[in-house]
């Protein structure tokens, strides 16, 4: 009897000996190094996070301004099962797009908007239209429309300019002074990196 509780003893004498080596050696070779947290308290300037906002690309105004009626009648091509678009079309699963645009949400007399988008005040406008297009469910919660909507914003702006001009016609609005700035910078570096290349070629060929 007396020698299992020799044994017992002796085990665990190892055992608890065994652990204060493992202990003692792990802050031996970590000592004068500091873990990294899991969770940074705080940023550091300069370094770029995985969950980056991306550019958001050119605003509207210079989509609208770039945009092609006629690559926009292809993309209608995806509302015609459900809407007509000629003066005095009839309602179908959607209503009538005829003159559509600067007009009040739910304008077409006559046919059953839903509640979520009557709701919503004021006029189609470049901007509502575009957060239309891009996203229905989103941008009136609880309406009847079932597309999906367009993620590509020149999609979005094709469409809208041709919608614009059935029956519409507003003037596009002003793209931002920065844009503008922007673009004449890239024409002007264009044009002397032209120079550039057309002075090299006359002084190789002398």
């Amino acid at each position: 009897m007396s020698n299992n509780n020799t044994i017992a003893g002796w085990v665990l004498f190892g055992g608890i000996a065994a652990l204060g080596f493992s202990i003692a050696s792990g802050k031996y070779f970590h000592a004068g190094k500091h873990d990294r947290p899991e969770v940074m308290g705080f940023v550091i300037e300069g370094v770029e996070t995985s969950g980056a906002v991306a550019d958001a690309g050119p605003p509207l105004e210079a989509l609208l301004a770039s945009a092609d009626i006629a690559a926009g009648q292809k993309v209608y091509a995806k509302c015609a099962a459900c809407h007509t678009i000629n003066e005095g079309g009839a309602n179908g699963i959607g209503p009538n797009l005829w003159n559509s645009m600067g007009q009040p949400h739910g304008h077409v007399a006559g046919f059953a908007y839903s509640e979520a988008l009557k709701s919503i005040p004021g006029n189609w406008d470049w901007a509502s239209m575009d957060a239309w297009l891009k996203s229905p469910r989103r941008y009136a919660d609880g309406t009847k429309m079932t597309f999906a909507g367009l993620g590509k914003a020149e999609d979005r702006a094709n469409l809208i300019v041709y919608l614009n001009a059935q029956g519409s016609n507003l003037p596009l609005p002003a793209v931002p002074e920065v844009v503008e700035e922007v673009a004449d910078e890239d024409a002007a570096a264009v044009a002397v990196a032209e120079e550039t290349v057309e002075a090299d070629t006359a002084a190789a060929t002398e």
